[in-house]
């Protein structure tokens, strides 16, 4: 046993060096997906939005708020139009949905009532006037008797409990109780 302790503490040990690796290999390659985000947001940024240059007269600075305001504007503008593409896409989509569901009559079906009606009834209402054959399945099945079990033999023969009773009544009735059994 004591070899294979020492067997199952090398596996122990070496699972968790492996894990220890695994998640310093992890934490590292985290730090490098966080660092390349960053570096793509600061380009997208430089590239999108020019640096601010804040002017020194009020006229100036109201100029820099109309173009700003426009170019609000125009984000608005194409933001509303995108929104009314997708909610028009979605409707169309539910309808198309709703078209497929009905061609393959996925449509709610009405409970049906169980009729009960035998196979011949139901032949005469499919064929009609051809209908010939008999169906009745019942009048196909053999007659088996049931055979006597030991039991059902012994309960017979016993017949009423009274006899039995007085017959094993008193000490001349379990003397022969006791003859019988050995």
């Amino acid at each position: 046993m004591g070899d294979e302790e020492k067997r199952n503490r090398a596996i122990t040990a070496r699972r968790q060096h492996l894990k220890s690796v695994m998640l310093q290999i992890a934490a590292t390659e985290l730090e490098k997906e966080e660092s390349r985000r960053e570096s793509e947001k600061a380009n997208y940024l430089s590239e999108h939005c020019p640096p601010l240059h804040l002017p020194g007269s009020m006229s100036e600075v109201q100029d820099l708020c109309r173009q700003l305001h426009a170019k609000v504007d125009a984000a608005e503008e194409e933001k509303y139009d995108m929104e009314m593409k997708v909610q028009k896409s979605t409707k169309e989509l539910e309808d198309m949905n709703q078209k497929l569901f009905d061609l393959r009559g996925k449509f709610k079906r009405p409970p049906l009532r169980r009729v009960r009606m035998s196979a011949d009834a139901m032949l005469k209402a499919l064929l009609g006037s051809k209908h010939k054959v008999c169906m009745d399945l019942r009048a196909n099945l053999k007659q088996v008797k049931k055979e006597d079990t030991e039991k059902e033999r012994d309960l017979r023969d016993v017949g009423d409990w009274r006899k039995n009773i007085e017959e094993k009544s008193g000490m001349e009735g379990r003397k022969k109780m006791f003859e019988t059994e050995s």
